[in-house]
């Protein structure tokens, strides 16, 4: 049985936006190093051109399956990654890793390796990570030029359970916003099909250099994936340069999971907290999430965060819009609604990285109306 972390739910109406979350690997497996090797040559899932069969046969050895274990929780994800030097630097979405304290990186041959974060860009989500021992990787060029409109594009990924199989589509448009704060802006917009399991994955041009690091999905209301997003990345620009020198850049938290099915409703309209993370802010201050009865039907809401410094959060975006605009550190005002109580909570914002029960899936139900 696969474990899916979706804390990060769709928000929009007619479509939804997503984080490709890793696939989680079973409960059962408490030590990541012992899970086992992936087959290196599974069928290709289609028919592809000649062109992308050659440049998917030329590129795929760079691409690694991403292994990540919170030690903590006993939990565990799968994403992907790519070598982007010899030496075992690799590029990964720091969404696949940021939960995990152990990592074990799988090369098309089946040989694994551990692995550890050195540097992250939480924002941007990406990060980079180095391989421990071997060395000799085949890698991917980043790109040297802008990526082009219309052009074809291909990304190789781990998602339905494939072992780094091809995903094509086209280049739509540069320079997306995305439809979430919490999200990476100035993205690139693709057709490619594109699932959980394939995060942090490269997306390669035609001339077999990386344009990008495969990062979230907007899906429509019945949950199919209509377009997929890369943190766009070239050779020598800002977001890589440092990266190489080791930058370790995080973002503030409080510590909520907000709750997709009833933020924005209550009156006055707030954010409403599904779920507070342990050990965090949030919980020190007393914040509360949604109440269950012992069959899981929702028999109370949690707190509505109605301000942020006296500025208005009628939903989750405009609170997680709120708390990006500070540093972490920083101490805010929040006023809440539980029930038909207005309170007054301060405190002090987090590191995102600090914060480890956010992505952990609840024991709870999910607080929807059954």
């Amino acid at each position: 049985m696969r474990r899916f972390s979706p804390w990060l739910p769709v928000l929009l109406l007619l479509s939804g936006t997503a984080y490709l979350l890793p696939q989680f690997a079973p409960d059962s497996v408490p030590d990541l190093l012992q899970l086992p090797a992936p087959s290196a040559a599974p069928a290709l899932p289609g028919e592809l051109p000649p062109e992308t069969l050659a440049l998917f046969e030329k590129t795929r050895p760079s691409a690694v399956r991403v292994e990540s274990l919170n030690a903590r929780t006993g939990t565990g994800g799968i994403g992907t990654g790519f070598f982007i030097d010899g030496g075992g630097q690799l590029l990964t979405a720091y969404h696949v890793v940021s939960d995990g304290q152990l990592f074990r990186v799988t090369t098309l041959s089946g040989r694994s390796y551990q692995a550890q974060v050195t540097a992250f860009d939480a924002a941007a989500d990406v990060a980079l990570l180095q391989v421990r021992g071997g060395g000799n990787f085949p890698y991917l060029n980043l790109a040297t030029r802008a990526p082009r409109v219309r052009e074809t594009v291909l990304a190789i990924g781990n998602s339905g359970g494939d072992f780094l199989q091809p995903r094509r589509g086209r280049l739509l448009r540069l320079n997306v916003a995305a439809g979430r704060a919490d999200f990476p802006q100035g993205t690139l917009e693709m057709t490619a099909p594109l699932a959980p399991g394939d995060s942090g994955g490269p997306i390669i041009d035609g001339n077999g250099q990386a344009i990008g690091v495969v990062s979230y999905v907007r899906q429509d209301s019945s949950g199919q994936t209509r377009t997929s997003y890369a943190v766009p990345v070239t050779e020598g620009n800002a977001l890589i340069a440092e990266l190489r020198a080791g930058a370790r850049r995080d973002t503030p938290v409080v510590g909520l999971v907000f709750d997709p099915n009833h933020s924005g409703l209550t009156d006055p309209p707030g954010a409403v907290v599904l779920r507070v993370a342990r050990g965090s802010p949030a919980e020190r201050a007393g914040l509360q999430g949604c109440r269950t009865d012992a069959e899981g039907n929702l028999t109370g809401l949690g707190d509505a965060i109605l301000s942020v410094n006296g500025v208005s959060t009628p939903d989750a975006d405009a609170f997680i819009t709120q708390v990006q605009r500070r540093r972490i550190g920083d101490t805010v005002q929040l006023s809440v609604l539980r029930g038909k109580e207005r309170l007054a909570v301060q405190l002090t914002l987090a590191a995102r990285r600090s914060v480890q029960d956010l992505n952990t899936p609840s024991s709870a139900s999910p607080c929807s109306p059954t």
